[in-house]
């Protein structure tokens, strides 16, 4: 009867254990929860500071905007023959260090011109990857990694340039970089710069177009490899 007794309590304390669990695993999902929209809607889900978001864009106009939200808040607008707002997709899928955004939909290479608007937290690390258009990044502290095939990227801060390392390369177009007194284009061209003191990395490479680096002058701004 001992027995019998202490295998049922055991039982029954499992059992509460895998309510436990169960509700817990519950509670969780809803914060990890996939968050979907079509350009003609508004896609907002949370995002804290210093999180890393993954942009994954076909071509389009992207313009990334620090806010003191703590939300990704994105909005779209398809203009153009044709462009059916309802057929360009924007999934956001977080994950415990921050989230990836996916903007999917049709490609048209005529009267197409989608462009898109996303809000994050000031403090935030970005790694954008798109074949072709056109990437803005104002007023957006942390990491960055953008990489294009073909089009433009500005980035543009109106407060301290706080990079410890900057890495701005295209194969055939130009790299114009105000903060640090430097144009450059043609074929094979680049800026690298390394400054002590500097918090984040940025990294921007186009193969065909052009990079603009916007911002306060550097002052100091430590060692600098051949380009």
């Amino acid at each position: 009867m001992t027995v019998f007794r202490a295998i049922t309590a055991y039982r029954a304390i499992t059992a509460r254990r895998a309510i436990s669990c169960a509700a817990l695993l519950t509670c969780a999902l809803p914060g990890l929860a996939q968050t979907s929209a079509t350009c003609d809607q508004t896609l907002t889900a949370p995002l804290q500071p210093r999180a890393s978001l993954t942009i994954d864009s076909r071509p389009a106009g992207l313009e990334i905007v620090g806010t003191d939200q703590q939300t990704i808040h994105a909005t779209c607008r398809a203009d153009g023959h044709n462009q059916d707002p309802t057929q360009i997709a924007l999934r956001f899928v977080p994950s415990p260090n921050g989230g990836k955004l996916t903007i999917e939909g049709p490609h048209r290479r005529h009267n197409s011109n989608l462009q898109i608007r996303i809000e994050v937290p000031r403090k935030t690390n970005l790694f954008i990857g798109m074949a072709a258009g056109e990437v803005k990044v104002e007023e957006v502290t942390g990491d960055k990694s953008i990489d294009l095939y073909a089009g433009q990227i500005t980035i543009t801060s109106e407060h301290e340039w706080s990079y410890r390392r900057v890495d701005a390369s295209v194969t055939i177009g130009e790299v114009r970089a105000p903060v640090y007194d430097a144009d450059k284009g043609g074929f094979f061209r680049s800026i690298s710069r390394s400054t002590p003191g500097g918090e984040y990395r940025l990294h921007a490479h186009v193969t065909t177009g052009e990079i603009d680096l916007l911002g306060r002058q550097v002052r100091g701004e430590g060692t600098r490899k051949p380009d």
